[in-house]
């Protein structure tokens, strides 16, 4: 057997263990792995009449050159956010130039299914999240055997409660709103950390939680700037070291408004600054001064952290379980606390996000945790 690995989207901390453990656990199989590197960009850019383009797209894994790689973060075989399916015509490889029609995205689709072809792979294996893996299934639909394993800090993959890189980025949360708490506390200010979540604010909620901040927007909830100054005023006034501690999710936004960040010339918004637009909102309407600090890239940055570590190594494992047994078109999963895998079309039946109702308090803007028992360890 003869599969190609991928990772796609965002590097979380994770994916490198990840691939060392599949290459490894596939060669005691006698299964050879060729790296798609740069995510679906790879497959893209290899051109089946032009040898040499394998150089920067190919590269052969084996125990060897994977023996080290679960030492750093990160993805040793590159990535990127490529959509086949939807190609901007400036990411277009030169020799599918021709392709372009105006601006309009190209569907490259029919190119990645003569790839596959022609490098003779009995199954693909790809690493990501709701991007990447929403393609991985359209090929599964265009009969290319296929496997998923999600990742994102997110944690927001439908189908599954647990993706790679969620613990490290909740970890590393914890950790950077803690140590603000010096600077805020020295000086006796409101103190915003933004942290990531583009559509799902469980990431920052749970950080939240654990951190124990006085205040938490999250992407769910479009909040009232008037009443985040009324409550941080008294927060500050409670607090005997005389300080506030928020977190916001990137993608938080004020009622009436929409959420904040810069657009590209595609039209795609890349998201961030809202915490330092409320810093500014606060200041005026308080009379007090504010400390914003965006955590972003940090959150995802490093090696990870034992539970990302333990849960990377296993979701590769059965990975190459399923391949071994030819159980073609699953996502491999945790469901309450057990590794399991389920069918790719999953992906298409919903969005996950948090249960407000169940745990935030949407007038008050905080965590609302207050019955554990009998929940699932990350509270989903």
């Amino acid at each position: 057997m003869r599969l190609g690995l991928l990772t796609g989207g965002g590097d979380v901390p994770g994916l490198n263990p990840c691939i060392k453990t599949l290459v490894r656990a596939a060669a005691e199989e006698g299964i050879q792995v060729l790296g798609l590197r740069r995510g679906w960009a790879g497959l893209l850019h290899f051109n089946p009449e032009d040898p040499e383009s394998s150089v920067g797209n190919l590269q052969p894994l084996d125990t060897r050159n994977t023996r080290t790689i679960d030492r750093t973060g990160g993805t040793f075989l590159h990535t990127s956010r490529v959509d086949p399916a939807a190609v901007r015509p400036r990411d277009l490889p030169s020799f599918l130039a021709h392709r372009a029609l105006a601006d309009d995205p190209v569907d490259c689709t029919d190119h990645i299914l003569h790839v596959v072809e022609h490098l003779k792979l009995d199954g693909l294996v790809a690493l990501g999240g709701d991007g990447t893996l929403s393609f991985a299934e359209r090929l599964f639909r265009e009969g290319v055997p296929v496997l998923a394993i999600p990742k994102t800090m997110d944690n927001d993959v439908h189908g599954t409660d647990y993706c790679i890189g969620f613990s490290t980025a909740v970890t590393r949360s914890v950790e950077f709103i803690h140590q603000l708490r010096t600077t805020a506390g020295s000086h006796e200010r409101i103190a915003i950390v933004e942290l990531y979540g583009r559509y799902c604010g469980e990431t920052s909620l749970l950080a939240s939680y654990l951190a124990g901040v006085d205040r938490a927007i999250i992407s769910e909830v479009p909040f009232d700037p008037e009443r985040l100054a009324e409550l941080a005023l008294r927060d500050k006034r409670d607090n005997p070291s005389n300080y506030v501690m928020i977190t916001m999710s990137e993608g938080a936004s004020m009622q009436g408004g929409g959420p904040v960040g810069l657009r590209n010339a595609e039209g795609f918004l890349k998201l961030g600054g809202i915490g330092a637009v409320t810093g500014e909102t606060l200041r005026r309407l308080t009379g007090e001064n504010v400390i914003c600090q965006q955590v972003s890239y940090l959150m995802r940055s490093g090696a990870p952290d034992s539970l990302d570590l333990m849960v990377a190594v296993n979701f590769a494992e059965t990975a190459i379980g399923l391949a071994v047994r030819r159980a073609w078109g699953r996502m491999i999963a945790l469901k309450e606390g057990r590794y399991t895998s389920v069918p790719l079309a999953v992906l298409r039946e919903g969005r996950k996000r948090v249960d407000v109702d169940e745990l935030y308090d949407a007038s008050e803007y905080r965590p609302k945790v207050r019955h554990v028992e009998g929940k699932p360890m990350f509270l989903y």
